[in-house]
């Protein structure tokens, strides 16, 4: 069963459009809920119709793995939100479902990639942070269905 732990939104993007300067500052935003629109994304999110049948309309991301980067980096001051993706979720291989109809609260979601880590990884994180995440860096999926979903605790 997949857990949501954090949910986070961003209305700027920091990193696209940014190659060859210093990446934005604009911070995710932690929210408690968030209306997922099918066929458009988060509301309120940087991609949030982006253009159709976008790809990447919500970004998934491992609590296990950023347990263990902070682990193998030993990094303590940096969450989660750090990665900037949507839903960080627990309990789950997301590249197991690259490819994939699955459902969370009650939505239906489409696996369609990984979430490839880019260079930005090791300034925003931890230097060798992009290599530690080469298939491991989340999830990128479509919304199938409109709905709520709320961090669990």
């Amino acid at each position: 069963m997949i857990v949501v732990r954090h949910i986070y939104l961003s209305p700027a993007h920091i990193y696209v459009g940014h190659h060859g300067r210093e990446a934005g500052d604009e911070p995710m935003q932690a929210v408690d809920r968030v209306e997922c629109v099918a066929g458009s994304g988060l509301r309120g999110d940087r991609y949030f119709d982006f253009k159709p049948d976008y790809k990447g309309q919500v970004t998934f991301f491992s609590l296990e793995v950023w347990e263990d980067l902070c682990v193998r980096f030993g990094i303590h001051d940096k969450g989660p939100e750090t990665f900037r993706r949507n839903l960080i979720v627990a309990g789950i291989d997301l590249n197991t479902l690259i490819g994939q109809d699955f459902e969370v609260q009650g939505i239906r979601f489409h696996g369609t990639q990984e979430a490839a880590p880019c260079y930005w990884m090791d300034q925003a994180f931890a230097p060798g942070a992009e290599q530690a995440l080469k298939g491991r860096g989340g999830l990128r999926a479509r919304i199938l269905t409109d709905g709520w979903l709320r961090v669990e605790e």
